[in-house]
């Protein structure tokens, strides 16, 4: 008889990912959100919805299945609503969810307004995918730190929990590009009825082709844009630029 093979014992699991929820009314700017979020190791899209109403669905949902969000990522600026009030919503509510808001408002009484509401930080569109992952990364080593039971050895413990949120590492942009000009040149793209050439989008945002194709790559290599060639009617064929899913 042939002897059996040894056991070979069960590989131990690791920690659960962190769901996240992401609420925006811009198809196009959820999926890429969505992207982002699949693609950041330890976390996972539990879902995506584009209103207020549909974000509490969602969360009573998830909570009465006994799997709660554990972060949402929040546009403010939502059709039915805005998302501040959405938050204070869900305290009432009891949901425990941490709130991640993801928008263009950067009027700095807003800022307040979302602290004040609890939201745990702040991200300014467009951003780069470094970004968006310095923050969920941030959000990780908080959740670690803090998800421990027992009590904290002193307010060192404590300060440096928080400070994982508050204090944002350097998310440079690839030599040479400057947040402002990415702004200017993602704005252009996403407004932009068609795609743009580099020339067009340079000449709209105020900056050399050369600069301008720069920019556009750059978006192109973070998800938020795709490239394909344009055919004219004579020559070799430009490449045109257009914001993603449009």
């Amino acid at each position: 008889m042939t002897p059996a093979p040894p056991a070979v014992p069960p590989t131990p699991a690791g920690p659960p990912a962190i769901s996240v929820l992401v609420v925006e009314d811009d198809p196009v700017a959820a999926a890429a959100h969505t992207l982002y979020v699949e693609r950041e190791p330890g976390f996972r899209a539990a879902g995506t919805v584009h209103s207020c109403a549909d974000a509490l669905r969602f969360l009573g949902r998830a909570r009465a299945a006994g799997t709660p969000v554990d972060l949402t990522l929040l546009d403010l600026y939502l059709p039915d609503g805005h998302g501040l009030q959405l938050c204070r919503g869900l305290r009432a509510a009891g949901h425990t969810t941490d709130i991640i808001a993801v928008t263009s408002a950067r009027d700095l009484a807003m800022v307040r307004q979302a602290v004040s509401a609890g939201v745990v930080q702040y991200l300014l569109k467009p951003f780069s995918g470094a970004a968006l992952h310095d923050r969920l990364e941030r959000y990780a080593r908080y959740r670690d730190s803090l998800g421990r039971t027992g009590e904290a050895t002193g307010q060192d413990e404590v300060d440096q929990a928080l400070a994982l949120l508050r204090t944002p590492e350097r998310t440079d942009l690839p030599k040479g590009l400057s947040a402002p000009t990415l702004d200017t040149v993602a704005t252009v793209l996403r407004e932009a009825a068609t795609g743009l050439s580099a020339a067009a989008a340079g000449t709209e945002a105020g900056v050399s082709r050369i600069t301008a194709r720069r920019y556009l790559e750059h978006l192109v290599d973070t998800g938020l844009a795709v490239r394909e060639p344009q055919y004219g009617t004579v020559g070799r064929p430009e490449l045109c630029y257009r914001w993603r899913g449009r």
